[in-house]
This record gives C-alpha cells, structure tokens and sequence, in this order.
C-alpha cells in the first residue's frame, strides 16, 4: 500500500470499528494487499479486509478483553479462546516446554494475544522468567501491562507487527540467555497475510534462541471436532533446518520444541 491520503483515509475506514481500532497499520496495510486489486468495490474490499483481519487478530478474542477490567487470571484466561484452551494444563505445558533449561530464563511471546496472564504459572513450576510478550492487537498489549503492574512480576508487553522483523530481533537481543520463543497459534495467522513469512521469520529468529516452540490447533473451538489438516509444509521445513527436542499434543493444541 502506498502512502497517501487515499490510503490514510482507507485505513480510518477499515479501523472505524472497535475491534480493529488498535491495529498496527502494517498489519492492516497487508490485509489490504491482498484484496486492493480485486474487481470490486472499495465498501466490499473493505469488507473483505475486515472478514481477514477479524480471522488473523479477533478469531480467538471475546469483546470484552478489548476494554480492561478488573478481573483475575481464571476470568481473562477463560475468555480468550486459546488460552481457556490450555487453562487445565498449563503447568504440564510448561514443564515439558522447559524441561532442562536452567530455571532463570527469557521468554519471548509472539503473538501473545493475552497469554501473559498465564505468568504465574512459571512460578509454580519453579522458574524465574523474564516475559516479554509481542501482539497486534493494543487492547491485549494495554491488558496484560496493566496485569503485570498490578502483580509486579517481571514482564513487558509490545505493541509491534510480526512483520516488523528487525523490531522484534531488536526486542529479543535486549533479554537475557538462555532464551525461549513462543510462537502459540501463531504461524497459520500469519501465513493469511503473507504466504512462507512464517520460514522468513523462523530463519531469523531461531538463531538468536536456545529454544523455539511453536503450536498448531489440532482441534475446532466450538465443536471439538479434530482437523485434517497436516501441516506438513511447515513441520517438513522444522525438520529439515533444525532439531526438535519435543512434539506432543494436549488440550486440542500441538506443540513442536525445537532449536538450531
């Protein structure tokens, strides 16, 4: 997208309604790509935007994280879909994610939507960590800083794209070692707006790593019904460039533990 007041007032329009008002404009800009050419009308175009930016960023959110309140973790977790997801097991997930890395790590949570509010779940499996969480969407980026002031734990969250990849190598080589990146849910969110940036992103990021971990829903929301598809497009291209340490499923999500 160029930059220009045509542009700037498209992205207003698009932005208009409140689940796409605190969007990063990178985001919102390949969203737009992906429809600018279509042989349609800019009110269906900016439909079409929306319908995508709504499956990449607000699939998994309920309204009602997008405005802060005074809840507690069981409240916030359970309203996001992903996180509600892993709520009985979050302390098996982390302990097998962990296991053998020294108890006073970095994580980097890409994507986090508002899985920072699980960080008390470190604690209880005996580590001292040092969270930094990255999302899109700026509700749940003013959300969980305002949960981590509260609690006064060590955590941070940003407001950045994905896609701003030399802004979140900077944001990552500001922590400490040993460091581990969480990719949850992520990959197929990002593959919508830019087919293979999830290969780009990995290449470059998993250097910087002592582990890398990444999900895939195995399971529908609602029905529970389990997914046919295989991925085999990323997990071939996992295999072939670096060494998985772990891969197991809980809670209809797939998680893949790998390094350099």
């Amino acid at each position: 997208m160029v930059h220009n007041k045509r542009d700037g007032w498209i992205y207003e329009r698009i932005t208009a309604k409140k689940e796409f008002s605190h969007l990063i404009r990178k985001d919102v800009e390949k969203a737009w790509g992906i429809f600018e050419k279509r042989q349609v009308s800019e009110e269906e175009k900016i439909r079409l935007v929306r319908d995508l930016l709504r499956k990449v960023f607000s699939a998994f959110t309920s309204q009602k994280l997008l405005s802060i309140k005074h809840k507690d973790e069981e409240w916030i977790l359970k309203k996001h879909l992903s996180t509600r997801e892993r709520f009985e097991h979050y302390n098996e997930i982390y302990s097998r994610i962990l296991k053998k890395l020294p108890t006073k790590i970095s994580v980097i949570d890409l994507g986090a939507g508002v899985n920072g509010i699980s960080y008390k779940y470190f604690k209880q499996i005996g580590f001292s960590v040092n969270y930094i969480a990255v999302d899109g969407v700026g509700q749940l980026v003013k959300l969980m800083n305002h949960y981590f002031s509260i609690k006064r734990v060590n955590a941070k969250a940003y407001h950045e794209s994905l896609f701003e990849l030399e802004k979140i190598k900077e944001i990552i080589k500001k922590t400490k070692k040993p460091r581990v990146i969480f990719l949850f849910k992520t990959l197929d969110s990002l593959e919508m707006l830019e087919r293979d940036y999830s290969k780009k992103l990995l290449k470059e990021i998993a250097p910087l790593m002592d582990r890398v971990v990444v999900s895939f829903a195995t399971r529908s929301m609602v029905k529970r019904e389990r997914f046919r598809v295989s991925r085999n497009w990323i997990l071939s291209f996992i295999k072939e460039n670096f060494k998985i340490i772990n891969d197991f499923e809980i809670g209809g999500e797939r998680y893949v533990v790998f390094k350099t």
